[in-house]
């Protein structure tokens, strides 16, 4: 395994996990995520060349003035990072912000991008969905609150709401309020909440590579039903529902583990036999 930091041409740096052997898959975490949410969710032993770049104001890398968070741009900084590793034809893949930033590549860059991973999709091509509404409203409280704006969110409608039928999206959501820098989180939540893919339904539709879609139920950030239609549109696509991650975390991620291992796998012999 190795983890570096790449300049991208405009002096930003990105940190990149680099792990195993095989045909390379790119695979981003989502949004506040980082290398580490890849890693617990990855399957291992793993049949392939796992590659996270951890997107600006993520994990190790650099933070942006807030006009430079945006799925395109995170999108435009993993072809990059690509480039920097010689990788011109791969996997892509990612988890809710990271399925996002997956979709569009596939759709804008089809000559790099021979398979799909969409798991939890927090999109469908809108942008500002309803469901991201709760991190604009994080956002807000990080901004005008700061950590006290923790114990606010959780006595809101949406964190009320949230308790009762997504607490998993819950904690997520009130972590933020434990970290560092909360003004710049701020910046970046909000502005990648107000955003979206940047495709279109007909362009979706004409996807022609392999894909999965991966979604469960008990998630209202990650609603099953965009999950669902994803897989019901792009052509071919499989589908997998897991074990909810408010039900039983470990069956969550054992479940989400197999079906991606099941994919690559499959895709794998198809390449072998192809070739």
């Amino acid at each position: 395994m190795s983890e570096a930091m790449t300049q991208l041409p405009d002096g930003t740096s990105l940190n990149v996990v680099d792990v195993g052997t095989g045909y390379p898959v790119i695979f981003q975490h989502g949004l506040g995520g980082d290398r580490h949410q890849v890693a617990d969710s990855f399957p291992e032993p793993i049949a392939c060349r796992r590659v996270t770049v951890e997107c600006r104001g993520h994990g190790l890398s650099d933070k942006a003035a807030v006009e430079r968070y945006s799925i395109a741009g995170f999108a435009d900084d993993i072809i990059a990072a690509a480039d920097s590793l010689g990788l011109q034809r791969f996997i892509v893949g990612g988890i809710s912000m990271g399925a996002a930033i997956a979709l569009r590549l596939a759709i804008t860059r089809p000559e790099r991008i021979a398979a799909l991973m969409l798991v939890r999709p927090a999109w469908l091509t809108e942008p500002a969905p309803d469901n991201m509404r709760p991190f604009a409203e994080a956002a807000t409280l990080l901004h005008t609150h700061g950590r006290e704006g923790r114990e606010i969110f959780a006595s809101s409608p949406t964190g009320i709401r949230l308790a009762t039928e997504a607490p998993d999206n819950l904690a997520s959501l009130l972590g933020f309020f434990e970290r560092d820098d909360l003004h710049a989180l701020g910046d970046l939540l909000g502005a990648i909440a107000l955003d979206g893919p940047g495709v279109t339904e007909e362009q979706v539709r004409a996807l022609s590579i392999p894909a999965l879609v991966v979604g469960h139920t008990h998630d209202l950030v990650h609603p099953w039903a965009y999950a669902r239609q994803l897989a019901g549109i792009i052509p071919g696509a499989r589908w997998a529902e897991i074990t909810p991650k408010a039900v039983d975390k470990a069956r969550y991620a054992a479940d989400l583990r197999a079906v991606m291992d099941a994919f690559l796998r499959k895709f794998a012999a198809s390449e072998e036999t192809r070739t």
